[in-house]
């Protein structure tokens, strides 16, 4: 299994972007996703995860109630949509695979990296 992590961009603060995380390949087992971010200097944090069957949703103190994480098992994608974009969410966004997890926020429990793909929000 492969993942692929896209949406990201340049935006203006308040704007919106939506990140996708696409699996590919062949897996029978279930997985919880999560997405993880780094910012230039600091350390990977937390920002949302989603189980296998969406009922699951776990949320950094910092996003909640601007970003949304939700999934599509039939194809095989989960999104990140950011809403109210600030300049201190500018970042390399990373989705990650938990196999048989259920949303946890520690990043050691995740089993599958993808490559990130690039936030920039401009004050």
């Amino acid at each position: 299994v492969q993942l692929q992590a896209s949406g990201g961009g340049l935006v203006q603060a308040g704007g919106s972007l939506r990140l996708s995380c696409a699996a590919s390949g062949r897996t029978r087992r279930t997985y919880a996703t999560g997405w993880f971010r780094q910012a230039p200097g600091k350390e990977r944090e937390f920002v949302a995860a989603i189980s296998w069957s969406s009922t699951i949703t776990t949320y950094a103190e910092f996003v909640k109630g601007r970003f949304t994480i939700s999934r599509d098992n039939a194809r095989n994608t989960v999104y990140l949509q950011l809403n109210n974009l600030k300049p201190e969410d500018t970042a390399v966004y990373y989705c990650a695979l938990d196999f048989g997890g259920e949303a946890v926020m520690d990043f050691r429990d995740y089993d599958l990296w993808g490559q990130g793909t690039q936030v920039t929000v401009s004050s």
